[in-house]
This record gives C-alpha cells, structure tokens and sequence, in this order.
C-alpha cells in the first residue's frame, strides 16, 4: 500500500509568493504543493495538502485526514506560538510528525522563538525556505 503524507498549512500560508518575498520567497503555496505531490508520486506515496487561516479548521482536518496518515508536514505559521488546540490535535496522532517554517523563526522576534507544537513534532526544520518542506518529505520517505 502507497505511503500517506498530509501536508498542512496554517494562517497566511495562502499568500506566499506576494507576503514579504524577502522573507519567505517567491514560490507561492500552489508551487511548493506542486512540488512535494511531484516527489511523492515519484516516490509511490500519497500525498494530500491543506490550508487554512482558521485553526478549528486545521484541527477538523487533522481529525479527518491526518489520523491515518503515514506521516505529517506542518507549518503552523503564527499558530505555532499559540495555537494549543491545533497542538492537541497534533499530539493525538501516532506517524511522525515535522514541523517546517520557511524562515529562521530564531533569528526573527523573540515571540517567534517559542512553539507549542515542537514538543509533539518528530523533528523540526527552519530557515531553509520552501526546501524544508522537501527535506521533511524525503525523511518522512525515509522513515
């Protein structure tokens, strides 16, 4: 059976390509999902990504597709300081979990230095742009 990989994206995520390229780039959303899809097919896995502004939906999604999944990529974008019921969520599933952002959330403001969802996440990835998304993908191939 083909490997399952859920892809998610938290608030703002949908605006990569015009929000502040200087900081995250130019590759938009729509071409980072294009990317991953590409490897994973190569790679004979499954892979499903999602969006939204609004963690309840995050959660929902979590708890519809995320609970048999073979593994998780996950950028909480600003709800990674705060968003304890996404955290939750998270927490409940048993694959491998990795948390990416695009840039170095430690060398930014110190309000971004704190995630409430790295201790739930297998492994976590900052500062290497659109390419840590990859890179979770190709360990959680790996895996």
């Amino acid at each position: 059976m083909a490997r399952a990989i859920v892809v998610i994206h938290g608030p703002n995520l949908n605006m990569l390509g015009r929000r502040e390229p200087e900081i995250y780039g130019a590759m938009t959303l729509g071409e980072i999902d294009a990317a991953l899809a590409a490897r994973a097919e190569a790679a004979g896995a499954n892979l499903r990504s999602f969006q939204s502004n609004h963690e309840g939906a995050l959660v929902d999604y979590i708890h519809d597709m995320a609970w048999d999944a073979d593994g998780v990529i996950i950028n909480p974008g600003a709800l990674t300081h705060y968003g304890l019921s996404l955290r939750d969520a998270l927490a409940m599933l048993k694959s491998p979990i990795i948390e990416v952002h695009i840039s170095n959330v430690y060398r930014r403001e110190a309000f971004r230095h704190t995630s409430v969802v790295a201790p739930v996440a297998t492994g976590q990835i900052a500062g290497l742009g659109w390419r840590g998304y990859m890179l979770a993908l190709e360990w959680l191939l790996d895996a």
